[in-house]
C-alpha cells in the first residue's frame, strides 16, 4: 500500500504543477520553490538545462540506470499526454455549459424591460388615488383625533369626580388595595389642579384616604389577621408614603411570633399525613391540616418577600427567621420518630418540610435554606434509621419476655414451643418489614434522596450490622449471662426462667442459620454499594462475623441453660447433704426423697429441650473394663460384700478400699465432659453428668457410718435404671454413678455394703410407691 501512495502523490502533484503552468498569468508564479528551481536535477523547473543534465546523468550512472530512467521517462512522458488531455476535455466541456446557460439567461431575460414599465406606471397610479385619499380625508380624521383626545381628558376628569365614592365603595368591601391604586392613579392630577377645579374631589379624597390608612394600620397590628394580610397592608401603606420604618421592629416581632404556629410538632404530626380517600371535594381538601400548614408557610414566605422590599436592611433578621423554622421542623422531626413511625408517614411528614423549605428559597435564596437542609435531613435520615432497627429490636424482646413463662405450664404445656416459634417470626417479619420500609426511602423521587441514595444504602448496612451485635447482646442480658447496661433492659438473674434460656441459644441459631443468609441476600438486591461516610464509626455489614458472634452466642446460651439447671440441682444436693448427721444416721428404710426431687428435675429438663431443640441421633454408649466384662462398681461392691461377710469390720474395709483404688488403676479410661450439640439428647446428658459430678463433690465432704454409706448406695442404685433410660452416654453415667460410690466408700468409717437382695427389697419397695402415687394422681 505504501508503495502505491507515493506514485499517486506525485501524480496529484503534477496535475497541480500543470494546472498552475497554465492558469499563472506570470511564469515566475509557479508552485516550484527556489530551491527546487536552483536544483539541476528538478525537470521541471524553467531554469532546467538538458545538456548540463544529461553530462550528469552519464558521470553518475551506468547503462542500465540509464536505461531505467529512460524507460521511466517515457511513461512519465505517455502519462504527462494524456493528462493534458484530459485537462483540455474537461475545461472544453465547462466552456460548452457555461455557453449553453448564458443562453438561457438572454432568453428568460427578453420582454421583462415591457413588463417593468407597466409595473411602474401602476404604482404611480395607486400613489396618486391614495394622495387624493390623503387630501379628502385630512380634515375629518384631525377632527376625530380632538374628539378622542376630549374623551379621554373627560374620563380623567371624571374619574376625579368619582374618585371618593369609589374609595368609599373600597372602604366598605375592605378592598384596600384597590383603592391606593385609585388614590396614585390620581395623585398627578390632584397635585396639578387639587387647590383649584378639584379642591372638593382632592378634600373628601384624603379624608377616605385617612380612614385607609387608619385601617391598614390596624389591620398590620392586629393578631387576628395572617402574617400574608399583615405584610400586604405594611407594602400598602409604603405606597401611600406612610413612614413605616418606625414599625420595622414591631412587625418583625410579630412576624418571629408567628414561628410557633408554623411548626410541625409531633403530636400534630400525624394528621398531616393523614389521607381523607372518602371526600375528594375542594373544600374538604381546603380544611385538611396540610393544605392550611401550607397556605400558612406560603402566606410566611410572602410576608418574607413584602418586608425585604420595604425594609431592604431586616435581610438579616428575616434569613435568620427562615433558618429557625427550617431548624425547628428538623428539631421536631427528631422528636417525631422518636415513637414508631412507619416509613410513608416520615416520608409524608419529609416532602411538607421540603416544600416549606422550597417556598422559603424562592424568597430568599441567599440564605442557602437548601444547604441547611441537607446537612439537617442526613443527620434525621440516620436517626429514623437508627430508631428503626431499635424497634425491631425491642418487638423482638418483647415477643420474647409477654408471656409469663411458670414452671408448671414450661413443663406441662407448650409454651416454650409457642415463644420459639413467635420470636422467629418476629425477627423474619422485622427484617421483611423494614427492608419495604427501606425501599420507599430509596423511591423516593425528592431531589435530596436522591443525592443521599448512597449514604441511605451504607446507613442501613451499617445498621443491620449494629442491629444483630446489639440484638446478640440483649439475648445475654435477657439470659442473665451478662449485667444490663444503659441501652439495654434485662431483668435480674433470679427472675429469669431456664426455659427462656433455652429458647434465647436456639433462637440464636436461628439467626446464625436463616436470618443473617436472608438478609445478606436482600442487601445485595437492593442496598448494595454505599458511601464510605457511612462506616466512618464501624465496619459495613459482614455476615460472616455476624455468624460466628451468634454461633458463639448460641454455644454460651446453651451452655448457661445447662448450668442454671444443674445449679438448681445442687442446691437441693446441698440441702440434702448439709441437714443430717451423717455420722449418726439410722439405717436405710427407703430410698430418700431427694432422689425424687432430683429425677424430677431432670424431667422437668427433658421436657423443656423436647420443645425447643431438636432430637439427635440417640447412641448408648455402654463402658467396658480393661478386661472385657461389663460390670460396674455396685457389682463390684456386691461382690466384695458376699466374698468377705466373715471379716472384720476394719479388715473388710481395707480390703475395700485396696481393691477400688486397685480396679480405678485398670478401669478404661471415660470421657465424661465432652461437647454440648444442640440436641434433646446431648443437653440431658450433660445435664445429668455435671448433677453428679456435683453429687460426688458434696459425698466427699462429709463423714458417713455404716448406715450412711448404705443410704448412698441405695439412692445411687434406684438412680442408675432411670438415668440410663434418660441419657445418651451410659458408660459416662455409670462411671460418674461408680465414682460417688467410691467416694462414700472413702469417707466411710465402716464399710458395709447392703446385701442384694436387701437392696432390691428397698428399691422395689420404692418403684410401688412410685407406681401407686402416680396412679393417684391421674386418677385425681
Amino acid at each position: 500500500m505504501a508503495t502505491e501512495a507515493a506514485p499517486m502523490d506525485e501524480k496529484a502533484k503534477r496535475m497541480r504543477d500543470l494546472l498552475s503552468s497554465f492558469y499563472a498569468p506570470d511564469p515566475s508564479i509557479s508552485t516550484s520553490n527556489s530551491s527546487i528551481s536552483a536544483s539541476f536535477d528538478n525537470i521541471n523547473s524553467t531554469s532546467f538545462d538538458a545538456d548540463q543534465y544529461m553530462d550528469l546523468m552519464i558521470k553518475k550512472s551506468n547503462l542500465e540506470v540509464l536505461l531505467q530512467r529512460h524507460v521511466q521517462m517515457a511513461a512519465e512522458i505517455k502519462n504527462l499526454d494524456t493528462d493534458l488531455q484530459m485537462l483540455v476535455y474537461e475545461n472544453y466541456n465547462k466552456f460548452i455549459s457555461a455557453t449553453d446557460t448564458i443562453k438561457r439567461m438572454k432568453s428568460n431575460i427578453f420582454g421583462m424591460e415591457g413588463n417593468m414599465d407597466q409595473l411602474l406606471q401602476k404604482i404611480m397610479s395607486v400613489q396618486s388615488r391614495s394622495d387624493g385619499v390623503n387630501t379628502s380625508l385630512f380634515e375629518k380624521r384631525e377632527h376625530i383625533e380632538k374628539l378622542h383626545r376630549t374623551r379621554n381628558l373627560l374620563r380623567k376628569v371624571q374619574f376625579i369626580y368619582d374618585l371618593p365614592a369609589r374609595l368609599q365603595k373600597c372602604i366598605k368591601s375592605e378592598a384596600y388595595g384597590d383603592a391606593v391604586r385609585f388614590y396614585t392613579g390620581a395623585m398627578p392630577i390632584l397635585k396639578v389642579y387639587g387647590d383649584t377645579s378639584f379642591q372638593d374631589c382632592r378634600r373628601a379624597s384624603e379624608e377616605a384616604i385617612e380612614i385607609i390608612i387608619k385601617n391598614l394600620q390596624t389591620k398590620l397590628f392586629s393578631d387576628s389577621e395572617s402574617i400574608q394580610a399583615r405584610a400586604e397592608a405594611a407594602v400598602l401603606l409604603k405606597q401611600l408614603d406612610v413612614p413605616v420604618d418606625s414599625l420595622k421592629a414591631k412587625l418583625l416581632e410579630k412576624l418571629e411570633q408567628s414561628l410557633d404556629g408554623l411548626q410541625i410538632k409531633p403530636e400534630e404530626a400525624s394528621k398531616l399525613v393523614e389521607h381523607d380517600d372518602s371526600s375528594n371535594d375542594t373544600e374538604s381538601n381546603d380544611q385538611h391540616p396540610a393544605k392550611i400548614h401550607e397556605d400558612a408557610v406560603r402566606g410566611f414566605s410572602e410576608a418574607m418577600r413584602a418586608y425585604r422590599e420595604i425594609f431592604p436592611d431586616s435581610e438579616e433578621r428575616l434569613f435568620k427567621l427562615a433558618r429557625a423554622l427550617t431548624a425547628m421542623h428538623f428539631e421536631n422531626m427528631e422528636l417525631y420518630i422518636r415513637k414508631r413511625v412507619s416509613a410513608a408517614d416520615f416520608l409524608g411528614i419529609f416532602r411538607i418540610i421540603w416544600e416549606d423549605v422550597v417556598l422559603m428559597d424562592e424568597v430568599l435564596p441567599e440564605a442557602a435554606l437548601s444547604d441547611l437542609s441537607a446537612e439537617a435531613a442526613q443527620v434525621t435520615l440516620k436517626q429514623f434509621v437508627a430508631r428503626t432497627f431499635s424497634h425491631l429490636q425491642q418487638d423482638i424482646s418483647d415477643t420474647l419476655l409477654k408471656f409469663d413463662i411458670n414452671q408448671k405450664e414450661a413443663v406441662e404445656g407448650e409454651i416454650l414451643k409457642v415463644i420459639l416459634e413467635a420470636s422467629q417470626k418476629a425477627v423474619l417479619q422485622g427484617t421483611t418489614n423494614i427492608f419495604q420500609d427501606f425501599r420507599q426511602l430509596l423511591d423516593e423521587n425528592a431531589g435530596i434522596f436522591i443525592k443521599m441514595r448512597d449514604l441511605i444504602s451504607g446507613w442501613i448496612q451499617k445498621g443491620f450490622q449494629d442491629f444483630f451485635r446489639s440484638l446478640e447482646a440483649q439475648f445475654l442480658v435477657l439470659s442473665g449471662k451478662t449485667s444490663a447496661s444503659n441501652d439495654i433492659e434485662g431483668k435480674s438473674s433470679d427472675k429469669i426462667h431456664a426455659g427462656l434460656i433455652l429458647v434465647l441459644a436456639q433462637l440464636s441459631v436461628f439467626i446464625e442459620q436463616k436470618v443473617i443468609s436472608r438478609v445478606t441476600e436482600e442487601i445485595a438486591a437492593s442496598f448494595s454499594g454505599g458511601n464510605s461516610q457511612a462506616f466512618e464509626n464501624g465496619p459495613a455489614f459482614i455476615p460472616g462475623e455476624l455468624c460466628r458472634v451468634f454461633h458463639a452466642a448460641s454455644e454460651k446460651l446453651l451452655q448457661h441453660y445447662i448450668d442454671t439447671r444443674t445449679q438448681k440441682v445442687s442446691v437441693l444436693l446441698r440441702k440434702r447433704f448439709k441437714t443430717p448427721n451423717w455420722v449418726k444416721h439410722k439405717e436405710p428404710r427407703e430410698v430418700h426423697m431427694y432422689v425424687d426431687m432430683f429425677l424430677h428435675e431432670l424431667e422437668e429438663v427433658g421436657k423443656e429441650v423436647k420443645q425447643v431443640l431438636p432430637q439427635g441421633t440417640f447412641r448408648k454408649h455402654k463402658r467396658t473394663d480393661s478386661n472385657g466384662s461389663n460390670t460396674t462398681t455396685s457389682s463390684r461392691s456386691n461382690t466384695l460384700h458376699s466374698d468377705k461377710m466373715t471379716r472384720s469390720n476394719s479388715q473388710r474395709a481395707r480390703s475395700q478400699l485396696f481393691e477400688t483404688h486397685l480396679a480405678k488403676l485398670f478401669k478404661q479410661k471415660v470421657e465424661i465432659f465432652t461437647k454440648v450439640e444442640f440436641t434433646q439428647e446431648s443437653v440431658v446428658t450433660t445435664t445429668v453428668k455435671l448433677c453428679l459430678k456435683s453429687l460426688q463433690e458434696y459425698v466427699r465432704l462429709q463423714t458417713f457410718n455404716r448406715s450412711g454409706f448404705q443410704q448412698i448406695q441405695l439412692d445411687i442404685q434406684f438412680l442408675k435404671a432411670p438415668l440410663k433410660e434418660t441419657v445418651e452416654d451410659e458408660a459416662a453415667i455409670d462411671f460418674l454413678l461408680d465414682e460417688v460410690i467410691v467416694a462414700a466408700s472413702e469417707r466411710c468409717l465402716d464399710v458395709i455394703p447392703l446385701e442384694p437382695p436387701i437392696l432390691d427389697k428397698l428399691i422395689q419397695a420404692k418403684l410401688a410407691k412410685s407406681k401407686e402415687h402416680n396412679n393417684n394422681t391421674v386418677s385425681s
